[in-house]
């Protein structure tokens, strides 16, 4: 039967032929569709850059303060950041409140010194290794996909304290670096309390002629450990306003001696250090951050090679034969559109 519908145009009708519904594949349902036919997959890794954030933050007391840090860091975007002068004791790790962020640390018993790494919820299950060197070193290990990274939060000693002191802090220090794979990337964090100065003068190679103040005798083994272990002070990389660069404000003294180091073939995976000025958590220090660019495979595309139906070989004779053996297989039951597409398509494929 023909069916018929139009409206007048210009004294015209338009006709259009109306094909019954069990003969019309878009009423049928969509599980119930001509499958495809099976063939091979191939598989397109994509790939793109992802960003990690390293903070490293002299705290001056931990007490009362863990739920505004992680404030601190989600506003921030920080996924780990070593801490100085916790002054808590121990060593230990703790799940922060149920922000999901974890906390390690290691302190002395006379509440001073300390010093700890919180990271972000995602990567606190990463974490493979711990090692923890009295009160002013630790050492975390994680695993992110194919690559290890290393976190290392160091608190040097004052100015004021003895040689021997100072001596032992870069023996430890030496010790951990040299223990690290020269393949494993490493993140050093810390208040330093070493002036490196404003230009490089003769350390290149450590230092990115960025700096602020005037350099001093700590600064100076600052650099020579930089220096040795083929390291890069990151926070001297990047071109900074002044306020960018300070790292400790007490009155009117101003001075960089908080900082994060690499390893000198990774500078070109740091994509920007600086200092954010204006958090109360703490008066005198500031929170230094590094942006580093990784690269990592996030999703997959398939994409399916389908087998190729050569209709056009249906010429002549093959053509009735191929239709009536359709018809006589596939077309039994004309009453149910979704029954009779099913034994149609399932007679297709098995041609």
């Amino acid at each position: 039967m023909e069916y018929k519908q139009g409206f007048p145009h210009h004294g015209r009708v338009w006709v259009k032929k109306l094909v019954p519904p069990h003969r019309r594949p878009d009423v049928v349902l969509n599980e119930q569709g001509f499958s495809h036919l099976s063939g091979r997959v191939r598989v397109k890794k994509l790939v793109h850059e992802s960003r990690i954030r390293i903070g490293s933050w002299n705290i001056g007391s931990l007490t009362g303060k863990s739920m505004e840090l992680v404030d601190t860091l989600k506003r921030r975007r920080i996924d780990i950041v070593c801490l100085q002068e916790t002054r808590w004791i121990g060593n230990k790790a703790r799940e922060i409140g149920n922000t999901g962020y974890k906390l390690w640390y290691c302190g002395g018993d006379k509440h001073r010194n300390g010093v700890g790494i919180i990271v972000e919820p995602k990567m606190k299950d990463k974490v493979v290794e711990v090692k923890r060197i009295g009160d002013r070193i630790i050492h975390l290990k994680l695993v992110l996909g194919k690559e290890t990274i290393n976190i290392v939060s160091v608190y040097a000693p004052q100015v004021g304290l003895g040689e021997e002191d100072k001596v032992k802090f870069w023996e430890d220090l030496d010790g951990v670096v040299l223990g690290i794979p020269s393949e494993q990337e490493l993140f050093i964090g810390g208040d330093l309390n070493g002036h490196v100065g404003r230009l490089s003068d003769g350390y290149e190679q450590v230092h990115g002629g960025y700096g602020y103040g005037n350099r001093n005798e700590e600064g100076k083994s600052i650099l020579d450990f930089a220096l040795a272990h083929d390291l890069v002070l990151t926070n001297t990389c990047f071109k900074k306003r002044e306020s960018h660069l300070i790292t400790f404000k007490n009155g009117g003294n101003c001075s960089q001696i908080d900082f994060l180091v690499t390893r000198r073939r990774d500078k070109s995976i740091c994509k920007d250090c600086k200092v954010i000025p204006g958090e109360a958590l703490t008066t005198q220090h500031r929170l230094v951050v590094l942006d580093v660019k990784k690269k990592g495979i996030v999703k997959t595309e398939r994409r399916v090679k389908q087998n190729k139906i050569r209709w056009w070989a249906l010429k002549g004779t093959n053509q009735l034969a191929f239709k009536d053996k359709i018809w006589e297989e596939g077309g039994t039951n004309e009453d149910d559109a979704n029954t009779l597409w099913k034994e149609m398509a399932n007679a297709l494929l098995q041609k």
